[in-house]
């Protein structure tokens, strides 16, 4: 799957499983160059917002609490 042609049926195929695997390869960041790896976590970010409920393990891995900048 191509995380540059996502569309939303895309993501309503996407099983806990593959998130796991995804999750996975994002922890242990063993890619072969760094575009891979900002590809994963595109795909993971975009699972997020459309199906939150496969990403709450793993919401660590895309940062995206909010900041306090005072």
């Amino acid at each position: 799957m191509s995380t540059l042609n996502l569309s939303k049926q895309d993501i309503s195929a996407i099983t806990h499983d593959s998130v796991a695997e995804l999750a996975k390869r994002l922890e242990l960041d063993a890619y072969d160059n760094v575009f891979e790896g900002l590809n994963d976590w595109h795909l993971l970010r975009a699972i997020a917002f459309q199906r939150p409920e496969l990403v709450t393990s793993y919401m660590h891995l895309l940062d995206l609490e909010s900041f306090d900048e005072e």
